[in-house]
């Protein structure tokens, strides 16, 4: 259902701008994301990943005969700038589709927007691990929710015996809920809260934060917070805690935390990841995404670039299949059906979300293991 209301209100938003670009020709793809904050190296990743798709299909002579332009803005984290560009985009590029940032209020802040709301676009595919309200048909989310990557992390777990679960967290509005979601599903599990411990950009309070969770001997500790955050937190925690299991979710971007917390405190830690190994050329979207960025990047393949490429070929799928609205909006995709984009399977009928694939990965020694 959720896929099927995704590909008609794509399908007939291509029809609604009524700008140069669009008279153009070409399909108008913008991006509102934090590209510069302290934590910016997920968004510069994720375009990065979307733009190598987009160069691909551009390559091959767009879709359905069209180019893609794409036009990114930086938020730089504030929902206000974040609603400024989106108006930006819809206003003066005549964005045909719109593509979300990191977080949910920098992603309330562009669902709020005036010239959004008037557009009757969609928001798609914003890096969100939940999001509080429910937004009807204007939100598309892809990636699996905080409780899915969270039920499959304790999955690996619970067989091991680990009954004692330490909490870090960011106590900011965006975690509260996540907070609150993994006590719930620690509660069903019979799984007993050892300690918590909060986090931030103080150093100091997070090394004692750390030093109390430490000495109340979990068997495993989730830690809910941004990359630099949980990178602290690890520096901190790892020395009093050498071989105790950190988890964490896939919005941490890996290479940036094992250069803040050093390569022996990122030993010992998982990571739920929302899409295959980019390291490796197993499925068709592997294959594609290492070629491609290959041959249009000049950056190193990450969880976050193939996240990206998947999302960019979802949407390059539904605006294929899309027809005029002057038609009426075509039902793509009967209930239950799937799309295979190549190695994941994206789904009509599964929730809000259009992708439920998870996996883990742990940091060793010499690297990242799937």
């Amino acid at each position: 259902m959720f896929l099927r209301n995704l590909l008609l209100s794509l399908a007939c938003t291509a029809f609604i701008a009524s700008s140069p670009a669009a008279a153009d020709n070409d399909i108008v793809i913008g991006q509102v994301i934090d590209l510069s904050s302290p934590n910016a190296s997920l968004g510069r990743d994720y375009v990065a990943g979307i733009r190598t798709c987009f160069d691909m299909l551009n390559a091959a002579g767009g879709i359905n005969g069209r180019k893609i332009r794409f036009v990114t803005r930086d938020d730089q984290a504030s929902p206000a700038v974040a609603a400024r560009m989106a108006t930006e985009l819809i206003e003066n590029e005549g964005a045909d589709y719109l593509l979300g940032g990191i977080g949910e209020e920098v992603t309330q802040a562009i669902l709020a927007a005036p010239a959004f709301r008037r557009s009757r676009l969609q928001l798609y595919a914003p890096l969100l691990s939940n999001i509080s309200a429910t937004n009807g048909h204007e939100l598309a989310l892809w990636r699996p929710d905080y409780l899915h990557e969270v039920r499959h992390m304790l999955s690996h777990f619970g067989p091991l015996g680990m009954t004692r679960v330490g909490i870090a967290f960011q106590d900011d509005a965006g975690n509260r809920q996540t907070m609150n979601m993994l006590m719930e599903e620690l509660k069903r599990r019979g799984l007993q809260l050892a300690a918590t411990a909060r986090i931030s950009s103080n150093e100091k309070q997070t090394a004692e934060e750390a030093a109390r969770l430490a000495a109340a001997t979990p068997g495993v500790v989730i830690v809910v917070g941004d990359t630099i955050n949980t990178g602290l937190f690890l520096k901190a925690f790892r020395p009093q805690a050498p071989k105790v299991y950190v988890a964490g979710t896939s919005l941490i971007n890996l290479d940036t935390l094992r250069e803040l917390a050093g390569a022996r405190a990122v030993e010992w830690t998982v990571f739920s990841q929302v899409v295959p190994n980019p390291a490796n050329g197993k499925t068709t979207l592997q294959r594609e995404h290492l070629a491609m960025m290959k041959k249009y990047r000049d950056e190193p393949p990450s969880t976050l670039t193939l996240e990206g490429f998947a999302v960019a070929k979802t949407l390059a799928l539904a605006i294929k299949r899309g027809k005029p609205a002057t038609t009426g909006r075509q039902e793509l995709l009967r209930e239950g059906d799937a799309l295979d984009i190549g190695g994941i399977s994206v789904r009509s009928g599964a929730g809000r979300q259009l992708s439920d694939y998870v996996d883990i990965a742990l940091f060793r020694r010499n690297g990242l293991v799937f």
